[in-house]
Order: C-alpha cells, then structure tokens, then sequence
C-alpha cells in the first residue's frame, strides 16, 4: 500500500475525528488511520455532556462555545439525537451560592442566569430541593449518547464525504510526509497525530517534556425504579469547586475549604456529581478522578458508593440500581488544557489534555488546520 493524501489523522477519537470533520470542510483528501478496530478509549467511555460553562476562561472557553455550535450543526445530518440541552448547577451551601453569584458577574456568565426551585424542577424531576440557596442555569450544554455518535459520526465521514479510515492500523513512525504504518507506507502533505493517552508510540521525548499523566476515572449507568424525564444535566456544590471556570474564582476558595472537611474523602478520590440522562431513562453518574503514569486497571466499590452518595444528595430516587460500571482514562496535564506540538513543519501533535475532548475537538481541529494552512 502506497497512497497519498492531503492531511492524514493518526487516532479516531473525538479529536482525530473533530479534525477530519474540519479537513473534510476545507475540501481536503482526509485519511483517519486507527489502530483498533473502532473507537475504545475516552471518546466512548464519558458522559456525551458537552460542557461550555465552568470550562477555563480564555481560549479553551471559546473552544467549548464554537464545538458546541458545530455540534448541534451536525446532529440532525449525521444522525443523531440531543438528548437533552442545558446545565443546572444547585448551590445547596452559602459558599457555594457565593461561586455562582460571582460567575454571573463574569463573560462566561452573561447568557446564564439564576432559576427559581420550581423553575429547576421542570428541567430536573428528581431534583432534592430541600437547603438549596440559589440554582445556576445555563442553556449552552448538550448531551449527545458518546458510544453511539462516536462510531455515527466515523461512518458518516467516511459515507457522506469521502474520508478514508484504515482501522486494526498502527502508525510507528512519522517522517516529513510519510507514515510507516502496520499496513504499509502512507504519504500526506500535513499529518496531525492525536495519540491520546498513549504516550510512548509516536514522539515520546516531545511528549516527554510536557510532564502529562493520565487520569483514571470511575462511571456509572443508574437506573431508576420510576423513570422521569430530565431535560438539561446536573452538577452540584463540588462540581463548582472542580471545573476552573469555577473553582478559579476568588470566591471558590471558601467553598473548597468547606468541601475539604465536610467531603474530604470525596475531595481526596476527585470525585464531583455530573448527571445526565439517556434514551432509556437511565442516568450516566460520576466520576472520580485519580492521577498516575499509567491506568488504573481495577475499580473500587467505595468509589462507586460515594459516587451515589453525590448522586443521592442532589438526587430523590430512593430506588435505584446500578446496571453498569466503567473506568476511562484520559492524558491530563496540571497546567494546560491541550498540548500541540510541532515536531516537524507540516506535522501536529494534538492532544486534549483535561478530559474535555467532547466538549472541544471540534474547534481544536479548526484551530490546528487553519494555523497549518495560514487561514
């Protein structure tokens, strides 16, 4: 095999896809090299929420509100539903109230706004409403089913415009603009890797320098006794001392200084309460966050019980059971929100490096053709 290509993408995660969807609109001859046979890593393995508010301010902010477009753009050609749209964020401690009084008064606030009890309780049933001093509501958020669009949206790529994928192919080395690959040589004029988490396949001593580790994280699927329908997603008090377009805000300082006594075993796991609903009325819940060089392979039962334990205090669904339990890993660095690197002129290394590809691959990918192409 010796074929040639405009822009060649190594990994078929949402990042790999999010630029072969921005290479596929510039007119270019895409290919989407993978080495599994389909998507198996954190694409998959999240919540589908896509997130616009609590994420960092600056750029990565921006990121979120053009992928969220893009998004809800592509939806009904590729196929697939919005489950539901829109955040709402609880406050149920004075510091807490305080966090979001003060996101209000910010840019990324200005389309968000305070909600009443009955207000929440239209978007979320099940909402515990007893304590809660004030309720954040945003309108950006979308939840999409992750295991279903992923794979969606590689067929519809690959049907509808063109796009070449070789799956079950590794690529071990890039040069100028060749890819030795498992399958043979591929030649491309710019070639964008997107490895992921692994760190040790293409470039390692580039990667090596960014000083990344990879978070491991615990989900669940809760299904209620009673199904209700939910119509925008959930986060809480820890959520608010989390996310950096929060927990950046002066005031968040008191509110993790509460969180860290009353809730210093969750504190300690990572864990904070995001909620979303799918199809079938089950909900997707966690999640906890524990950081190393490598994945955690095993999953501990006391994670899962306090990640209910979040759950129940936002949550009234006294009978509910627990139908699946999954770990996903994600690269994660202490100090940026993507890594792109450039160890050769017409070669990028992308990487999302805080567990928010969902919510900003697809702007990354704008972003990464249009400085290789001086747009």
């Amino acid at each position: 095999m010796n074929k040639s290509y405009d822009i060649a993408i190594v990994g078929a995660g949402i990042v790999g896809l999010g630029t072969a969807l921005a290479a596929m609109r510039m007119g270019k001859k895409v290919i989407v090299i993978e080495r599994s046979p389909h998507a198996i890593g954190a694409s998959i393995r999240n919540f589908g929420f896509v997130t616009v508010t609590g994420q960092r301010a600056g750029a990565h902010y921006q990121r979120a509100l053009r992928s969220r477009e893009i998004w809800a753009e592509i939806a009904a050609e590729v196929g697939f539903d919005i489950i539901h749209s829109g955040l709402v964020i609880p406050a149920y401690r004075d510091e807490a109230a305080h966090v979001v009084e003060s996101f209000l008064k910010t840019d990324m606030g200005q389309s968000c706004t305070l909600i009443t009890v009955d207000q929440a309780l239209q978007y979320v049933p099940a909402l515990k409403t007893k304590g809660i001093k004030n309720i954040l509501y945003s309108p950006h958020e979308l939840r999409v089913e992750s295991a279903l669009v992923i794979p969606q949206l590689a067929k519809w790529l690959h049907k509808k415009h063109d796009v070449n994928f070789f799956w079950n192919t590794s690529v071990y080395a890039i040069n100028g603009n060749t890819l030795q690959t498992t399958q043979g040589v591929i030649s491309a004029e710019t070639v964008i890797a997107c490895p992921g988490n692994d760190f040790s396949t293409l470039y390692p001593e580039r990667i090596a320098v960014h000083n990344l580790s990879i978070c491991t994280l615990q989900m669940l699927r809760v299904a209620p006794e009673r199904i209700f329908k939910q119509k925008a997603a959930i986060m809480s008090d820890l959520s608010l001392a989390r996310y950096e377009g929060f927990s950046a805000l002066p005031e968040a300082r008191g509110l993790a200084e509460r969180l860290d006594k009353e809730e210093s075993e969750k504190r300690a796991a990572g864990i904070h309460l995001i909620a979303v609903q799918s199809a079938d009325g089950s909900l997707v819940v966690g999640d906890s966050h524990v950081y190393g060089h490598s994945p955690q392979p095993f999953a501990s039962d006391h994670v899962d019980n306090m990640i209910l334990e979040a759950l129940d205090d936002v949550f009234d669904i006294p009978k509910r059971k627990i139908v699946k339990r999954w770990i996903g890993d994600y690269a994660y660095s202490a100090d940026k929100t993507v890594l792109i690197d450039r160890p050769e002129p017409n070669v990028r290394l992308v990487v999302v490096t805080g567990g928010t590809g969902a919510s900003t691959a697809f702007a990354l990918g704008e972003e990464v053709l249009n400085e290789l192409y001086n747009i």
